[in-house]
């Protein structure tokens, strides 16, 4: 399986879902917005995609009791359109969550900032995950 090939062909996609799995092993699909991280043409950087969600989301908690995961390009409603890839998906910080928010901020332009304003009046905090293809952990 190509890493570039997968999530290149996702970088033009406006919609993901991403089917995280419960402690019971049942998949749970949700839609989201989505940012391709560029790779350097000599494969060096590892290919990634980010999203964000509330730190208390359930796919938030799902992700931290298992990072398995699986996506796929999807509709804004969840209807799938392409292929499903395994994946595996963790929380990241730091400047790796910066990198990833800034991503999807000007991939969304400005739908994006609408909601960060509004985000502005609300307690949730915001986490970054980012999706790795599974077959390049081994």
């Amino acid at each position: 399986m190509n890493a570039q090939t997968d999530f290149g062909a996702l970088r033009f996609k406006r919609y993901l879902s991403l089917e995280t799995y419960r402690k019971n092993g049942k998949g749970v699909r949700t839609p989201v917005w989505f940012a391709v991280a560029p790779t350097r043409r000599d494969g060096a950087a590892e290919p990634k995609i980010y999203v964000y969600t509330t730190a208390d989301s359930g796919k938030a908690k799902r992700i931290r009791s298992n990072g398995v995961a699986r996506i796929a390009p999807c509709s804004a409603f969840g209807r799938i359109t392409g292929r499903w890839v395994d994946v595996r998906v963790e929380i990241v910080s730091d400047e790796e969550a910066k990198v990833g928010m800034r991503l999807i901020s000007w991939k969304y332009i400005p739908w994006k900032q609408i909601l960060d304003f509004l985000s502005l009046f609300g307690r949730q905090k915001r986490i970054v995950l980012a999706i790795r293809l599974e077959s390049t952990l081994d």
